[in-house]
């Protein structure tokens, strides 16, 4: 099982939040947790995939979007 990580400022994330959205569709993750930050309201975003093929891609696609930074690790 691994874990991905998904982080943007606001501003990113108001440009493109439904570009992002359409590639975790694509996945099959579950959502572990979803935080907007107090003052600044950046997002960090916590996903549970099973296969390290698909968290590498995911991750891989994630790092597509302007503004936004992923990493994956085991859990």
């Amino acid at each position: 099982m691994w874990r991905v990580t998904i982080k943007c400022s606001a501003e990113d994330w108001r440009i493109h939040g439904t570009v992002f959205k359409d590639i975790a569709a694509k996945y099959p993750t579950t959502l572990l947790s979803s935080k907007k930050m107090h003052g600044d309201e950046r997002r960090i975003m916590e996903y549970q995939i099973e296969n390290v093929s698909d968290a590498e891609d995911f991750t891989e696609e994630c790092l597509t979007v302007a503004g936004f930074a992923a990493i994956f690790e085991s859990l």
